[in-house]
């Protein structure tokens, strides 16, 4: 496990967003944090941060007025805290939180990230003609001068590190690890890590790690969006999961895991799985101190479609949406690239693939409709 997310419902106690106001230091639910804003990348507006106790507190949605309920919490779980202990402890510790800060609180599902760090294997040359997915994004970082990783900017080499499917899907993200942690200064703590773990394929060799070997790591990134979706189509034992927390989510970490390999397949030839592949999916699990219920459970994602009285409102939307950006005098590829942003991208996108139009048609349909309405209104109106 690299990452958990546990977002929650409800609304911020005044004394808490005084509390986060102004930045610097403050006492929070018996703990000292540094309280400061975010950008608005983020979704949200201030923050409360402890490295020393691996949390991040993401407070008052963007999108959501601060005096009604919705999505105003997040909670960011750092790779340590994870490892220190069991999901139903650290469930605990993101719930006792989340009801310090919140009122009329409920847990609003979780997003992960499942890595899986190796040596003595790096990626081939040709990877993406390689690697099979139905990920409209594909991105190639091999040539970068640089790149955001969790907020930081991260320097990388030629060939360091590639980028599969979109953030609001499930992603794919293989990268040199031991290049990514001496960039965010993390190196010594993953050395330590990686130092610690034995060698599952030989029991007398406790000491696999090689210090001087670079670390590559493969990593399935799960927005919370598609848990849910999980969630919602997943039969565990014959009944639906209904899983909305970390803790509920832990024992089908593997099921995830399975099913990101097999949404990404890297291919030796054409039918043929990589060797290295393979041996991934048979062998490697996730590492957490839960059962897993991946024997007992039939993994399906169930999907919203964009058809119907959804695709009314993608055309309700979007005349709106032009309206906005058109006053606030937002160019078209501006406001375009902020659609794209938005959680409920995949809807729109799907809603004018079924209609034949890619995304540069929607693009253009955007470039058109801002047109139109800006000489025949005018911007300030």
């Amino acid at each position: 496990m690299d990452t958990v997310r546990q977002l929650y419902r409800g609304r911020i106690r005044p004394d808490v967003l005084a509390l986060v106001e102004e930045p610097g230091l403050v006492e929070f639910a018996g703990h000292q944090w540094h309280a400061g804003r975010v950008g608005r990348d983020s979704g949200y507006q201030f923050k409360l941060q402890n490295a020393d106790l691996g949390f991040v507190l993401l407070l008052k949605n963007f999108n959501v007025k601060i005096d009604v309920i919705g999505a105003h919490m997040k909670i960011e779980v750092s790779p340590h805290a994870i490892q220190s202990c069991t999901p139903a402890v650290l469930q605990e510790w993101m719930d006792r939180f989340a009801t310090e800060a919140l009122e009329f609180v409920e847990p609003n599902q979780c997003a992960v990230h499942l890595a899986l760090d190796v040596q003595g294997w790096t990626p081939p040359s040709d990877l993406i003609v390689r690697l099979l997915c139905r990920a409209r994004t594909r991105r190639d970082l091999s040539g970068i001068k640089e790149i955001h990783y969790d907020g930081e900017a991260v320097s990388y080499g030629r060939g360091q590190s590639f980028l599969f499917g979109s953030a609001s899907g499930i992603q794919l993200a293989i990268y040199n690890k031991t290049l990514q942690a001496y960039a965010i200064d993390k190196l010594d703590y993953w050395r330590t890590t990686w130092a610690s773990l034995d060698n599952p394929f030989d029991a007398e060799d406790s000491q696999n790690y090689d210090p001087d070997a670079p670390v590559w790591r493969i990593e399935l990134r799960f927005h919370h969006s598609i848990v849910q979706q999980f969630a919602d189509g997943s039969e565990c034992a014959g009944r639906v999961l209904e899983s909305s927390t970390y803790a509920e989510l832990a024992g089908h970490l593997d099921g995830l895991f399975q099913y990101g390999l097999e949404s990404f397949r890297l291919c030796s030839s054409k039918g043929v799985f990589d060797a290295f592949w393979t041996l991934m999916r048979h062998d490697v699990h996730v590492s957490v101190p839960v059962e897993s219920l991946l024997g007992q459970t039939y993994y399906k994602r169930h999907f919203k479609t964009s058809k119907g009285f959804s695709g009314k409102n993608v055309e309700l939307f979007l005349g709106n949406f032009i309206s906005l950006v058109s006053r606030e005098r937002i160019g078209a590829e501006k406001a375009f690239a902020s659609l794209r942003e938005w959680e409920c991208w995949p809807v729109i996108r799907d809603h004018y693939a079924d209609k034949g139009k890619t995304e540069r048609d929607i693009y253009k349909h955007v470039q058109k409709l801002l047109a139109e309405r800006t000489v025949r209104w005018g911007r300030a109106v």
